[in-house]
């Protein structure tokens, strides 16, 4: 099995070497953020957008971040990595207590973490269902907080299904891990972004990549119920890229893999993601 490369704290070690105390804050309350941050033949992927996104989740949770240790961090695992194609992924957390307390101490040493590994982007066509957002009202802050995504998907992994469709109050927000695009009438649509939606990343590349293409996305609040009209719908991520749905199981649907538009968009997306 081939060992997987980490850094803790600025010491670089294979994963398994790497200790975190029980103490922290990331184990006792998330209270910690993360990215996961895509490469492709070796390039990282929008990386300054990435890295842009963790500065925002650490401002939002009041923590002090030191952005070049960051990025040299990340870097640096890459250059030392003989991966052509992956993932790095990268956690910042408060820090550790001296013993669990919901208050933490001001003079507290930030802890990160970050790890290297595979990924193919293979497109794969997604079994979905749709669900009830029951998730915090900070979903715009990439925390690591993520026990209602880990419940709906396992839920919907016990019924065949790789994702969820999220809606609150019938209003669409976002996948379990995932940004939600789908057509109707020829015309694109996205959720538009508020504090329960995350700013993907890809979602951002694809809508610029899009519009570079005469192309628009028509952002807003939409019922669930829409996506019984939508021709087609796909979910954007930094490891799904650019994944159509080929079923929702818990709602009627007539979406098309083949439908003509997402094609477009799909060769758009490609061309702009993997180079």
């Amino acid at each position: 099995m081939r060992q997987i490369k980490a850094v803790f704290n600025g010491n670089f070690d294979s994963i398994e070497n790497i200790k975190v105390s029980p103490f922290s804050r990331a184990y006792t309350f998330s209270d910690s953020v993360y990215e996961v941050l895509p490469f492709f033949n070796k390039r990282l992927i929008a990386f300054e957008s990435h890295i842009e996104r963790l500065k925002r989740s650490v401002d939002a949770i009041n923590i002090i971040l030191d952005s070049k240790k960051v990025t040299d961090e990340i870097n640096q695992l890459l250059s030392s990595s003989d991966f052509d194609s992956g993932y790095v992924y990268y956690q910042v957390t408060r820090g550790q207590d001296l013993i669990r307390s919901h208050m933490y101490s001001d003079q507290m040493d930030v802890e990160t973490f970050g790890y290297i590994t595979p990924c193919s982007f293979e497109t794969k066509k997604l079994n979905v269902m749709i669900c009830e957002d029951t998730r915090w009202g900070r979903c715009d802050i990439k925390s690591t907080s993520l026990l209602a995504n880990v419940l709906h998907m396992n839920n919907a992994k016990s019924l065949s299904c790789d994702e969820v469709i999220m809606h609150k109050d019938g209003i669409l927000t976002e996948a379990g891990a995932s940004n939600l695009f789908f057509i109707s009438n020829g015309n694109i649509f996205t959720p538009a972004l508020t504090n329960n939606i995350l700013p993907g990343i890809t979602r951002s590349i694809l809508i610029e990549a899009l519009l570079e293409n005469g192309i628009k996305v028509l952002e807003g609040d939409f019922n669930y119920y829409e996506l019984q009209k939508a021709t087609s719908a796909w979910l954007t991520s930094s490891t799904k890229g650019m994944a159509p749905i080929e079923n929702i199981i818990n709602i009627e649907h007539s979406l098309n893999l083949d439908d003509s538009l997402y094609m477009s968009c799909k060769k758009i997306f490609d061309s702009k993601f993997f180079i």
